[in-house]
């Protein structure tokens, strides 16, 4: 039984097939993304979508897709699926899908009368380049099939339309062609593992409209190019292997690539093999070969946060520490341009943010947990001392110690927290002054480095940091925790801020925090009481001023719902080590099912992975971009963290 299959009646139901989304991503950062029907809904969505760094530095969709029609004694059946406005549906090929596996590579099964055509789809590993094979599995007279490629040649974040700028020209290539509609982008080629005839036919297809976009308050609609069309008969038991790419290939190769990509890949066939494979692709590798990982997609780069916080789950937590010495190479360059303030060579956004040390120190610590402490200081002893002489000298140009121990931060005007929505150029969540989760990794820094300080025999330095975490413990206790028995979310001199926010649970998550026994278990308590849905917890609680757990609607609604209601895994990631931590084994069983609530989302909304956001409310939706870092890693850390307390006596 396939862990990722679909049946007819699922796949037939237009409401039920759309709302469910398929992501293919490579290591360059380019992507295929669509619906389980092939019916695009988004402007994100493409066959083949990739960077084009000569124009800028966002993904291009090229070939948005590609309609198969079976043609047997002269009749026409387009397996395509385009919606149109007024909510027409064109051609409806949806009606004759038998089947849909995603368990290994999305494998699509039509049945036209006694025709059953099998359409296995891959992206190639480390090249731009999206490969579909076609196999015919029966049929009882001679067949053809004809393929009509749907070129858009722009930016996800833009539409095309009909225009007499777009060229028209293309040129044969072996068993197939290349074109590029606009100067400044790659020339595609479209090409086949067995001589096929092009028909030259241009037209525009017009009115083609995304409901993901009608419904985030976008434009919805645009035209796109069709040069015209493929035709290749094909046999019972044959295969026909379909590239599309910015590169040439030799076609008697395809049938063999497609075999080795396959042979590369994890069959997905349980919740974790799914998260695995949803790691893997958030690697990014440039040409200089230095490797990154995306912040999420179809829309996120690389931002420093999200490096930091995503890290240690998508790489130690499946047992892939090489790739974490290989990204932190990467970012302990971008952080030590930063802190000598020097122009960034890495490709890493958002470097500035006053908490990005502190989660590269926690990365840090996470690493010296799996792979020991003296390994650790070997390679980042250094990056360690710095990152918290950096802090201590004031450094940093947003981020101040004070006498009383604590970092101060200015969010007043830019946010600078990872609730970092905002709305008519300000911030909806102003965090600003001492910040609960700033000064609980800041704490949890200085005591870290000074075990290792203390390992490696220097007294001196470990004694002085022993010295300032004990005055920024007394502070953060006198300064945040609240007669209610949770933490005030930020404290700004005579401005504090009494909502419930999920921030509060780094400062028992973390290996060393400032709370005592009976703060910690009051401020888990409370979280679980407020906060915790099947999705992770809130970022707000229902019981506080504001709470807005849609995340629905234009871009302005939902910039105000973002951080104010809603619910993100990742932070339940961090709740439930909390729980780990304070409640050892009595908690397994309460943590486990916490996790069925993620498993319920890998076969519902993009597939084999974990949305951005959810509502915060019931049926909690998943919302925003289709797969998210953050999410992803600190599921798989749960996993990891759960088999620790498994095995404890």
């Amino acid at each position: 039984m396939s862990y990722l299959r679909f049946e007819k009646a699922v796949m037939t139901n237009l409401e039920e097939s759309l709302r469910r989304e398929l992501l293919r991503t490579n290591r360059s950062g380019a992507y295929s993304a669509s619906t389980l029907v092939d019916c695009n809904t988004r402007k994100y969505h493409g066959l083949l979508v990739v960077p084009v760094p000569e124009i800028d530095d966002e993904n291009h969709v090229l070939l948005s897709s590609l309609d198969c029609t079976v043609v047997q004694h002269g009749a026409e059946f387009n397996l395509g699926l385009h919606k149109y406005q007024g909510n027409n549906f064109s051609p409806k090929g949806h009606k004759y899908i038998r089947e849909f596996d995603a368990s290994l590579v999305p494998t699509t099964t039509y049945r036209v009368g006694g025709v059953i055509l099998k359409r296995e789809t891959i992206f190639q590993a480390y090249e731009d380049r999206i490969l579909i094979r076609y196999t015919l599995v029966d049929a009882h007279s001679a067949t053809t099939l004809r393929f009509r490629p749907f070129l858009a040649f722009r930016s996800v974040r833009q539409f095309t339309h009909e225009n007499s700028v777009a060229s028209r020209e293309y040129s044969e290539v072996e068993n197939g062609i290349k074109t590029c509609m606009y100067a400044g982008y790659p020339d595609l080629y479209m090409q086949f593992n067995k001589k096929c005839e092009f028909i030259f036919q241009p037209d525009w297809y017009r009115g083609i409209e995304y409901p993901k976009e009608q419904e985030r308050g976008y434009a919805s609609n645009e035209d796109l190019y069709v040069p015209g069309y493929f035709e290749i008969p094909i046999k019972k038991d044959e295969s026909i292997v379909f590239s599309a790419s910015t590169k040439p290939i030799k076609t008697r190769t395809l049938k063999n690539l497609f075999q080795e990509e396959i042979d590369l890949r994890l069959p997905r066939d349980n919740f974790y093999h799914c998260l695995v494979t949803a790691a893997h692709q958030f690697h990014n590798r440039e040409a200089d070969d230095t490797r990154y990982l995306l912040a999420g997609y179809p829309w996120f780069k690389c931002r420093a946060r999200d490096t930091f916080i995503s890290l240690p789950g998508l790489t130690l937590a499946i047992d892939e520490a090489d790739y974490f010495e290989l990204v932190m190479n990467t970012a302990e360059r971008g952080l030590r341009e930063f802190m000598e303030d020097k122009p960034l060579s890495v490709k890493i956004y958002e470097m500035e943010q006053p908490d990005v040390p502190l989660w590269a120190v926690w990365a840090i610590q996470q690493y010296a947990k799996y792979v020991g402490r003296d390994k650790c200081f070997e390679r980042y002893g250094k990056l360690l001392q710095d990152i918290v002489s950096y802090i201590e000298e004031g450094g940093h140009p947003n981020l101040r110690l004070d006498d009383n121990g604590l970092l101060y931060s200015n969010g007043r005007d830019h946010a600078v927290t990872w609730m970092n929505s905002s709305a008519n150029g300000r911030p909806v969540v102003p965090r600003s002054g001492y910040i609960v989760e700033f000064n609980a990794l800041w704490y949890n820094a200085l005591k870290f480095c000074a075990s290792m300080a203390a390992d490696k025999g220097d007294t001196t330095a470990a004694v002085h940091l022993e010295e300032l975490a004990a005055k920024t413990k007394q502070s953060f206790v006198e300064t945040f925790v609240n007669e209610y028995g949770y933490l005030l979310d930020y404290v700004d001199g005579n401005m504090m801020d009494w909502s419930v926010r999920p921030n509060q649970i780094f400062a028992v998550a973390l290996d060393y925090s400032p709370l005592s026994q009976q703060q910690m278990k009051s401020v888990v308590d409370i979280c679980t009481r407020e906060l915790l849905t099947p999705k992770g917890l809130r970022s707000l609680s229902p019981k506080s001023g504001g709470y807005n757990p849609m995340y629905v609607g234009p871009q302005t609604q939902r910039d105000y719902a973002y951080h104010q209601g809603t619910a993100w895994p990742w932070l339940g990631g961090f709740y439930m080590e909390a729980c780990l931590k304070l409640y050892k084994r009595t908690r397994l069983s309460f943590v486990e099912r916490q996790m069925v609530g993620y498993e319920d989302e890998i076969d519902y909304h993009a597939i084999g992975t974990i949305s951005e956001l959810f509502d915060g409310n019931p049926p909690f939706h998943g919302r925003g971009a289709m797969s998210f870092a953050m999410n992803v890693a600190e599921i798989l850390r749960t996993m990891k963290l759960l088999e620790k307390y498994s095995y404890q006596k």
